[in-house]
Formats: structure tokens, C-alpha cells, sequence
């Protein structure tokens, strides 16, 4: 008994074309050089909104601290050993938490972190360097 063909079909099997996978692949290409620099741009977006909300956090409990206390603490450490923070965090651009420049006290007598700035380097979408923030 001979085996029957459906209409259309060759007896090769059924598979792809090498021009199907083409025109797929140029439409998933097409779809990914839209996607892929949004993507970036909102992973840019994220960072400096990750480090402007982390510098509020900072320069509250600085203020905090300086309500409760007196005056500022000599390091970003005294505001966790205080329970200000729970842990100094991590500069999303340097991926440290120790680049963070402090700006001292301007009164001799009690010395102290007064502000917080972020140690890295480049310029925000605005042209203002992330060490200004």
C-alpha cells in the first residue's frame, strides 16, 4: 500500500524554509534594535534615581543626627553604629559604599560629616556631574 501525500505537502517532511527563518529573523532582529536601547536608558534612569533617593536617605539621618545629638557624626559609620541606617549603601555607579565624599563640619569645635556627595564620576542627561548631586 502506497503511503498518501497531503495536498501541498512534499514527501520531504514538514520544516521551515531557509526563507521563513529569514524573514523571522529579521523581524526579531528588527524588534531588538528597538528594545535593546530603551533598555539601557531605563537602566540609566534607575541608577540615578536609585542614587538621589540613597543621598536623601543619607543626608536625612545626617540631619537626624545632628537634631538628636548636637552635632554631626564624625563618620558615615556613626550614623549605622547610631541605628540611623541600616548599612551605608552601595554608590550605584562606583558599586561601593565606600566612595562616598563627605563634606565636613564647618564648625572647628565639633567636627563631623555635615553633607554626603557621590564619588563617581561622569555627567548626569543634565551635564551636571554626579559628585555635584
Amino acid at each position: 500500500m502506497a503511503r498518501r501525500i497531503a495536498p501541498g505537502r512534499s514527501s520531504r517532511g514538514s520544516g521551515f524554509t531557509l526563507f521563513e527563518l529569514i524573514v523571522v529573523l529579521t523581524i526579531i532582529g528588527t524588534l531588538l534594535s528597538i528594545a535593546v536601547p530603551r533598555y539601557f536608558s531605563s537602566l540609566e534612569r534607575s541608577r540615578e534615581t536609585i542614587l538621589r533617593q540613597d543621598l536623601s536617605v543619607m543626608r536625612d539621618a545626617l540631619d537626624k543626627f545632628d537634631a538628636d545629638k548636637g552635632h554631626f557624626p564624625e563618620t558615615l559609620e556613626g550614623l549605622v553604629t547610631e541605628k540611623y541606617i541600616r548599612a551605608i549603601p552601595v554608590d550605584p555607579y562606583t558599586k561601593k559604599a565606600d566612595t562616598w565624599v563627605v563634606v565636613p563640619s564647618d564648625d572647628p569645635d565639633a567636627p563631623g560629616v555635615k553633607d554626603v556627595h557621590s564619588g563617581a564620576e561622569g555627567n548626569a542627561p543634565d551635564s551636571s556631574p554626579y559628585a555635584s548631586w
